[in-house]
């Protein structure tokens, strides 16, 4: 078999291979994109804008603290806890600076999440945002924080908005509970200091953590994948090569970033791949806000925008969103779940712009395969692996299977992680001796080496010894005008083994079990066809908005 037929489907002008020693660290892409850009605005939250120089600035301080007066050393671990603020990038940078190891954190997590994510991570410090404070509190004593740092919403904005938004937080909005965390530092005291310490210093290489991204929460216990600044400088150049193929306008683009920074999709090509374009970055704090949302789009003349399915969607259904200026879109990338064609086809009939699906795991940080920018509409395919990568599809004696025969996808590169945080069991059941991670996901490759996700292996349903994909039955939910979002699971049946329920939000009220079964006896073959049809108002989903089938099953 041909070694990597994709290659000949790649775009003019990418490489084969990148050059993995182009970059020391992370560290070493953000000081150049500061001495490429200085004047340029990096990051706008809340109307607010600060440079590049204003961030190198501010990451310093934030180093020069973790390090001179809170006495990390390098490797040490801190966790930073907060939705899309503009003290996100200065303290991930400047905990890198400092050399130490970035625990990104959910701040919506419940006690038993963050203590374990805490005591797992060996964390010794957390910068939170006050607002999640009291989750923190609950269950600082059991872990190894030692440091506490505490922000709000509002304290990098210039007053008196700062001072504004802060009030409403506290007293209109009643985010903020009661907590108690003796001994803590307030975010701007410790920026304040940092200004007159000695600058921070580390020296960093390839085999140096960056960051613990933690993984696998939906269904077991949370691990941390270990992204060293290899990975994450080999990912941010694969991602650069496939953006330089597209001529993008460098120092010019602006992005949209709704996705948490916290995710490793918004964190790797928002935050970093973008940083290396000198791009201007609009944080999101609150994408669920739809209509505060389209108003913040409506002020910018945005370029580039990632976002996962349910995203998009629930954009397109919401008013004024079609109104909007897309005349400067460039580039719409869909990852984080599977793109649906009806989304997809509706978001290029409004923005006149394609949205390309792409295709990562944390463990990959996170891009492994990528479709061409130029394309046309939806190729229902998740694209082809980025240069330095490696695809298999895998049978299940891990045996290379030819093209157009589903198996497990495998990936090596790389961007592949070094190995789960103290977990040697669960790294070696991951990523075998040849150095494939196997990633859970089946797929099937064409002979021009287009890589096509059938589904998870966990998540598919078997139906009297026939597979059933949910992603392919909530496709083709998805095209009834009638149906909002759909998930669908195999519950158990005595004649079949399972059978396919579906759950479904309307957006047509008067949407009846018999147009969903109707519907589907055209599109979908017998065993493939819905049994239950149950209708809810929302569906359970994760923070960035993949729809939890699990919860659907206790439903």
């Amino acid at each position: 078999m041909e070694t990597k037929p994709w290659l000949k489907s790649y775009p003019a002008g990418v490489p084969a291979e990148i050059d993995p020693n182009t970059y020391s660290s992370v560290v070493d892409i953000f000081t150049q994109s500061i001495d490429q850009y200085p004047n340029n605005p990096a990051f706008t939250n809340f109307g607010k804008t600060i440079s590049y120089t204003e961030l190198d600035k501010a990451t310093q301080q934030f180093a020069s603290w973790l390090q001179h007066e809170a006495g990390l050393v390098k490797g040490d671990r801190i966790a930073i806890m907060m939705p899309n603020l503009l003290q996100y990038p200065v303290a991930v940078f400047g905990a890198l600076r400092a050399g130490l190891v970035v625990v990104n954190t959910n701040p919506l997590y419940t006690d038993r999440e963050l203590e374990h994510q805490l005591k797992d991570s060996g964390a010794k410090a957390i910068l939170v945002v006050e607002a999640f404070a009291h989750t923190l509190a609950d269950v600082i004593e059991h872990t190894d924080v030692k440091t506490v740092i505490t922000t709000r919403f509002g304290d990098m904005l210039s007053f008196p908005k700062s001072m504004i938004l802060n009030f409403v937080i506290k007293y209109v909005k009643k985010m903020v509970k009661p907590f108690s965390l003796p001994g803590s530092h307030s975010f701007k005291d410790v920026l304040a200091k940092g200004a007159s310490l000695p600058a921070a210093t580390a020296t960093l290489n390839h085999d140096d953590l960056a960051f613990l991204q933690y993984t696998g929460g939906t269904t077991g216990v949370a691990k941390g994948a270990m992204l060293t600044h290899g990975n994450m400088t080999a990912n941010i150049t694969q991602a650069y090569h496939w953006i330089e193929a597209s001529e993008p306008d460098e120092g010019n683009e602006l992005i949209i970033t709704a996705l948490p920074l916290y995710h490793i999709f918004a964190l790797t090509a928002n935050c970093l791949t973008y940083m290396k374009l000198g791009a201007h970055n609009v944080l999101i704090t609150n994408p669920r806000d739809m209509p505060g949302f389209v108003k913040e789009l409506k002020k910018h003349k945005f370029t580039a925008f990632t976002g996962v399915n349910t995203l998009f969607n629930a954009l397109l259904n919401t008013p004024g969103f079609s109104e909007l200026d897309f005349s400067s879109l460039k580039l719409t990338l869909g990852g984080g779940m599977a793109v649906q064609r009806a989304v997809a086809d509706e978001w290029k009939q409004v923005t006149g712009n394609p949205l390309i699906e792409a295709y990562g795991l944390t463990e990959t940080s996170p891009a492994a395969c990528i479709n061409p920018f130029n394309l046309d509409g939806f190729n229902d395919s998740i694209g082809l692996p980025l240069s330095s990568t490696d695809a298999s599809i895998r049978d299940p004696d891990n045996k290379a299977l030819p093209v157009g025969e589903s198996g497990e996808l495998c990936i090596r590169g790389p961007q592949v992680m070094k190995g789960y945080w103290n977990k040697p069991e669960e790294t070696a059941n991951t990523i075998d001796s040849e150095g494939w991670l196997h990633t859970g996901d089946v797929a099937i490759m064409d002979e021009k080496g287009f890589f096509r996700i059938v589904d998870r292996l966990k998540d598919m349903i078997l139906v009297s010894g026939f597979n059933v994909y949910p992603n392919e039955i909530e496709s083709v939910l998805a095209m009834m005008p009638g149906v909002l979002e759909a998930g669908a699971i195999g519950i158990p049946d005595d004649h079949s083994g399972e059978i396919v329920k579906v759950v479904i939000v309307k957006k047509d009220p008067n949407l009846t079990e018999e147009q969903v079964l109707a519907h589907c006896k055209e599109e979908l073959t017998g065993y493939k066809r819905p049994k239950v049809v149950q209708f809810v108002d929302e569906l359970p989903k994760t923070n960035v908005g993949k729809i939890l089938r699990r919860e659907l099953r206790e439903l």
